[in-house]
């Protein structure tokens, strides 16, 4: 068994304001090996570190992500993909998921940029979705980037459709795991990332079932 990987979910949540610069250097001094963030697309079609649609729960502003300019959504804390990608700095491993509508291109245009321009590798990037059309686009965009199959209902169908598009990992929810569907997701030769486990317990639990890293909001509870 290789050593689990340790995943901060929106940076680390669980100690500082998600998706947040300040969030992402508390990970990195955490020593993480990846950090998990969301993305959507603003006014002038950047590439905005936000999960929500709107700005509304995370800041003390209103309105929706792609009414604002990268300047304006500045002066609420809320970062550009490349600014945080400047931060990591290939520090950790970086997953994107991708959220807002039409971020598959944007992004796997940013990764391109990032490997032939800023020395950044194929494997320090991950690519994931709840969203599978999008990650069709991104793996016929670039079959290079690797993709992480989201899901919240179905072990079995994220099996089928990672097998499909040739993903690296699927990434279900903890609760729908258990020992043996674990087993089988790895017997396909699929890493697996489950979210977001934050009890001590659950982690523990999770940590049984032999899975290759773990999201949390906590990564310095695994």
């Amino acid at each position: 068994m290789n050593q689990l990987l340790k995943i901060g979910h929106r940076g680390v949540k669980g100690h500082e304001p998600e998706n947040t610069l300040i969030s992402f250097q508390k990970a990195i001094d955490l020593k993480v090996d990846g950090i998990e963030l969301d993305v959507h697309l603003n006014s002038d079609g950047e590439i905005i570190v936000i999960h929500d649609e709107t700005i509304d729960r995370t800041t003390n502003g209103k309105g929706l992500v792609k009414n604002f300019s990268s300047l304006q959504l500045k002066q609420f804390g809320i970062p550009t993909l490349s600014e945080v990608l400047y931060l990591i700095d290939k520090q950790c491993f970086v997953n994107i998921e991708l959220k807002g509508i039409g971020t598959a291109k944007p992004v796997a245009k940013l990764i391109a940029l990032f490997i032939s321009q800023k020395n950044w590798n194929h494997t320090d990037f991950l690519v994931s979705s709840f969203d599978w059309k999008m990650l069709e686009e991104v793996q016929l965009l670039n079959p290079k980037i690797r993709i992480g199959v989201l899901t919240e209902e179905s072990v079995d169908l994220a099996l089928a459709f990672a097998k499909k598009i040739k993903a690296y990992s699927i990434h279900p929810d903890y609760r729908l795991l258990t020992k043996e569907n674990v087993a089988l997701m790895q017997e396909n030769e699929f890493e697996v990332y489950p979210w977001t486990v934050n009890p001590k317990e659950d982690i523990q639990k999770i940590k049984s079932f032999n899975v290759n890293g773990i999201i949390s909001d906590f990564p310095d509870k695994i």
